[in-house]
């Protein structure tokens, strides 16, 4: 397993293998999830840059992104499959409704075929995080660096939703996504413990929007 070292370099290899895990063209349908960000703007709780920029940031802090943070931190530093499948079965667990646990069980799923028919890597039937995690942690890739990269691609896949759906420019969009950026840093170092005794979830209304979309009549997204 690789070492925890919040303030190693990441080298050019592990770079670009973050880079190609998180990058859009990997295979795992993140762009058909909106986190129930489709029913925000739908509803009108979303309706620009700043509503969208704030969505997201609270995602980040006291929503899934925190706690994806800490299921990914835990896995990295999970030291035999018994340990791993007990972070595996507490992130279903937390997921607060049935779109939600589709999305981290679909997105690993996905993860988990892509790093074995890719890079021979087996990881077997996680949900995403615990997935991301593990395969950091056996790539031996530095857990700051994935955890940050990881929140990244997540808040620039619901930028992309609220360019589409609002709509906002691109050019908007992308001052969004430079704007949350450090929260992904941030969240990336508070959660490096993966304690799970820390978990907590406060972004109520992320959660209840994720619920209306489960019955929401006219919709694109999968979540």
């Amino acid at each position: 397993m690789a070492t925890d070292a919040p303030m190693a370099t990441t080298t050019d290899t592990e770079l670009l293998t973050l880079a190609q895990w998180f990058s859009p063209a990997c295979p795992i349908g993140a762009f058909s999830y909106s986190h129930g960000l489709e029913w925000a703007i739908d509803a009108g709780d979303v309706a620009d840059a700043a509503t969208l920029r704030t969505w997201i940031s609270d995602i980040l802090l006291h929503g899934t992104g925190k706690s994806d943070a800490v299921f990914l931190a835990a896995a990295y530093r999970a030291r035999d499959t018994r340990r791993l499948a007990g972070i595996d079965a507490a992130c279903r667990a937390f997921a607060p409704g049935r779109e939600r646990l589709l999305e981290t069980e679909l997105q690993g799923a996905a993860f988990c075929r892509v790093t074995e028919q890719v890079w021979g890597k087996r990881l077997g039937n996680l949900a995403y995080p615990v997935a991301v995690g593990h395969a950091a942690s056996l790539f031996g890739l530095p857990q700051i660096a994935t955890a940050s990269m990881y929140l990244h691609a997540f808040a620039s896949t619901l930028a992309s939703v609220g360019m589409r759906l609002i709509p906002i420019g691109q050019t908007e969009g992308q001052r969004v996504i430079r704007d949350v950026a450090p929260l992904c840093r941030t969240v990336a170092e508070t959660t490096a413990p993966g304690d799970l005794e820390t978990l907590s979830g406060t972004a109520f209304l992320a959660d209840i929007a994720a619920l209306r979309h489960e019955t929401q009549h006219s919709r694109i997204f999968r979540t």
